[in-house]
């Protein structure tokens, strides 16, 4: 199953693929965010895991896609294809489903204004075993704070 949407100003980059995914373990919890960015050829030119506070999953989930976002920008690519596993973020990026929480409708705000200045941009929901660097270098970035705050 997938769910696309496509955006479409002038563009000059390469295509880039995003892989994004936010983990919260309660919910709310400590979160984090997980996010490569590929060639087409999977080559992986960044990966991120970032330790994001505490919060419920679905706004660890955008938050992810916001950084994965400004990190694309960055690279002015001509397309992105972007892959999540939530199903609620990429449903309600394609306009499939409505934004009701406060919280997630300002967090969709700015993930919106992100994607409409990319050239071509693609939404595509995945099982978490496609979405397996993104959903590691998350939980990576969990364990990591979980360590530091039993040490510290």
């Amino acid at each position: 199953m997938s769910d696309e949407t496509t955006t479409t100003n002038a563009g000059t980059g390469e295509r880039l693929i995003l892989h994004t995914d936010g983990a919260s373990r309660g919910n709310p919890g400590p979160a984090a965010a997980g996010i490569v960015v590929e060639q087409v050829d999977g080559t992986i030119l960044a990966e991120l895991g970032q330790y994001l506070g505490e919060m419920p999953n679905n706004q660890a989930e955008y938050r992810a896609l916001i950084l994965g976002l400004k990190l694309v920008t960055d690279r002015r690519p001509a397309a992105v294809a972007i892959y999540m596993d939530s199903e609620l973020v990429v449903r309600q990026m394609t306009g499939v489903y409505q934004v009701r929480d406060t919280t997630l409708q300002q967090l969709y705000r700015e993930a919106v204004t992100l994607v409409k200045a990319l050239p071509h941009v693609t939404f595509t929901h995945v099982r978490r075993a496609q979405n397996a660097l993104a959903d590691r270098l998350a939980n990576q970035a969990l364990n990591e704070q979980q360590r530091a705050s039993h040490e510290g």
